[in-house]
């Protein structure tokens, strides 16, 4: 029997799992570790804690579930993006890593758009310079820390921090370096002209692998501590989000996929390169070799209704304690029980500024038309309808960039309530479904050690084979109609209050 293994390094924790070949869940292993937030604004993590679960959790699923180590074909590995880890030249980590929701780069990221040139930058990176990504935080350390800068000999990203302990080797791939503004994204590789404009030494930067290619193998010394077989390959993997896309089966044209998480996500799949000129969507290489994704990124999502069931649905949550459910499947029944409108009542999800498609970190949340006649739960509906709405921003930009959406899958928290996925089916236009695994990421990076270990001959044929979605559910057409009446007056109500917010935001 053949196996492979998935390993997701998260904010919050890593998770490994065992699968058959067949995709199937043989064993299962998560720890957790700390956030350190050493000033506002600022997030940081200890990549010895990213290696020590790693290691931990490669363990315990072998352990668990009895397999021969020898019959593991492959590892691939995901994680958070646009994390900075710096290694001096014995391999040892200088600093802690400056990590993907750290935002003290404003400066850095104005310098590196001074640098570039803001046009340049979107031509070559597809995006322009966000406080997110890992450029910023490589000029941040030159700037506040320079003697450490100086004994920096390699730069790699967490997940690729872990693959150096596994391999040995100092190896990247193409979808978690395309968020580190340092990587020509037609090209799918380093752009010389960025890393001079930076004055960034391109041997600091790891080897840039496809996806599925095998980037090094499990030495000794890692296998002594994962109980892995020394010589097991270890392919380049993906981030988290192409990850996940491969874990859901988008990894062809017409595909994408919806997450509703705190933040949500719009992603589609594109054999042809197509980058915004605007900068309000990424377009990052995918973890299908010569393709590429665009995703669109609203900052409150899921957010924006905790929100709303912390401040004001106090009894749902008690009546969930007690009946042993979600509380959110309460907040469901409360909100399907409200016509579509809310008894015209909109809700802008501004509630942490906007990325897609306003580029905003002003804006905040709006309920507009309030009137005497509405109730707590045409608020709750409305929450869960502005949020749908904020997705379909990002879904038109695709749409006006050329990448076509034919097949919506829903993921994340939020794509785990039917009332929730029948609004976006009923926005978008278009069927909308889930898929059978939830394991997403890893189930993905395990798919792309298949590949790369031969165990399956593409990326799109691994998915075939394993990825099955539930029955889809389609869009009503009175229903369609009727949101886009609210839809064109939510539209309109953004550029109605730009100014007003920067008014606010300057108080």
């Amino acid at each position: 029997m053949k196996y492979l293994i998935g390993s997701d390094i998260g904010t919050s924790g890593t998770k490994t799992v065992l699968f058959d070949a067949d995709g199937k869940v043989v064993a299962s292993a998560t720890v957790e570790y700390p956030l350190y937030q050493p000033q506002n604004g600022w997030a940081e993590q200890d990549p010895a804690d990213w290696w020590d679960a790693v290691a931990r959790t490669i363990r315990a699923v072998l352990e668990q579930s009895g397999v021969n180590a020898a019959d593991v074909k492959g590892v691939g590995l995901s994680g958070q993006m646009h994390g900075l880890v710096m290694l001096d030249g014995e391999g040892k980590v200088l600093r802690r890593s400056i990590i993907w929701c750290d935002q003290r780069t404003a400066a850095e990221c104005a310098e590196i758009t001074e640098r570039v040139g803001a046009q340049r930058l979107i031509e070559i990176t597809a995006n322009p310079a966000l406080t997110g990504f890992t450029a910023s935080k490589i000029l941040w350390v030159r700037n506040h820390e320079p003697e450490l800068y100086a004994r920096c000999r390699h730069i790699l990203l967490p997940k690729d921090y872990i693959r150096y302990e596994l391999t040995g080797e100092f190896a990247t791939e193409v979808s978690d370096a395309s968020g580190m503004q340092l990587l020509d994204i037609p090209g799918r590789c380093w752009s010389a002209e960025v890393l001079e404009k930076l004055e960034i030494d391109p041997e600091l930067l790891a080897k840039v692998y496809e996806s599925p290619e095998v980037t090094g193998v499990v030495t000794e010394r890692a296998a002594a501590l994962t109980g892995l077989a020394p010589g097991t390959p270890v392919v380049g993997g993906a981030g988290d989000n192409a990850a996940a896309a491969v874990g859901t089966g988008v990894v062809e044209d017409g595909r994408a996929f919806t997450t509703i998480g705190t933040s949500g996500v719009v992603f589609a799949h594109t054999s042809q390169l197509a980058i915004d000129p605007k900068g309000r969507v990424h377009t990052f290489c995918c973890a299908v070799p010569g393709s590429w994704h665009v995703m669109g990124v609203t900052q409150g999502a899921g957010l924006s209704l905790k929100w709303f069931r912390d401040q004001f649905c106090a009894a749902e949550m008690q009546a969930a304690g007690g009946m042993g459910v979600d509380p959110y499947v309460l907040m469901d029944k409360q909100a399907e029980r409200v016509p579509i409108g809310c008894h015209k009542l909109l809700y802008l999800p501004y509630l942490m500024g906007e990325r897609t498609p306003h580029l905003d970190p002003d804006c905040r949340g709006v309920f507009f038309g309030l009137s005497a006649i509405h109730t707590r739960q045409d608020l709750l509906r409305a929450v869960m309808e502005g949020v749908t709405f904020s997705q379909r921003d990002s879904v038109e930009v695709l749409r006006e960039m050329g990448v076509s959406i034919r097949e919506m899958l829903a993921c994340g928290g939020g794509g785990s309530s039917p009332l929730w996925r029948q609004m976006l089916a009923d926005v978008y236009g278009c069927a909308v479904s889930t898929v059978a695994s939830k394991e997403g990421p890893a189930l993905g990076v395990a798919l792309l050690a298949g590949v790369g270990a031969g165990v399956y001959p593409s990326v799109e044929e691994a998915c075939r084979r394993v990825i099955r979605t539930n029955p889809p559910q389609e869009p009503v057409a009175e229903h369609t109609a009727e949101y886009e009446k609210y839809y064109e007056v939510y539209r309109a109500l953004y550029p109605s209050l730009k100014e007003n917010y920067k008014q606010l935001a300057a108080i």
